[in-house]
């Protein structure tokens, strides 16, 4: 089904985002398996990328470190696009196509001083 080279890439990538996130918490590899149920073995191995997390592992540790999985798979750049930023824009959708186009007019108003600010800083 998976080619060697691609299921080598998604287990690279969740391996160091394991261990990047456990890193920023200050948690041992300990720690994170107590967080999750696992041992620190299998911790270990997910981060040396010598086996893949089952996607109820993945997810639980997606969950513990408030990042989406799709982050923790490599599939979202930064965390801060995950679950806070999907949850708003599920939300966005309950409003009525007035007020998205308000809320719209109001983020392209921010996002193009943000823009300016930065270029002529």
């Amino acid at each position: 089904m998976y080619n060697h080279t691609f299921l080598h890439l998604i287990m690279t990538k969740i391996g160091n985002k394991i261990t990047e996130l456990r890193k920023q918490k200050g948690w041992s590899q300990s720690e994170l398996a107590n967080q999750i149920d696992a041992s620190r073995e299998a911790i270990g191995k997910y981060e040396r990328n010598e086996a893949v997390p089952s996607v109820e592992t993945a997810k639980n540790i997606a969950d513990v470190f408030d990042v989406s999985l799709d982050y923790l798979v490599g599939g979202v750049l930064k965390p801060s696009f995950d679950k806070r930023m999907i949850e708003r824009l599920e939300d966005f959708e309950l409003l009525t196509e007035e007020d998205k186009n308000h809320l719209f007019a109001l983020l392209d108003a921010f996002l193009r001083d943000a823009k300016a600010k930065k270029a002529y800083s």
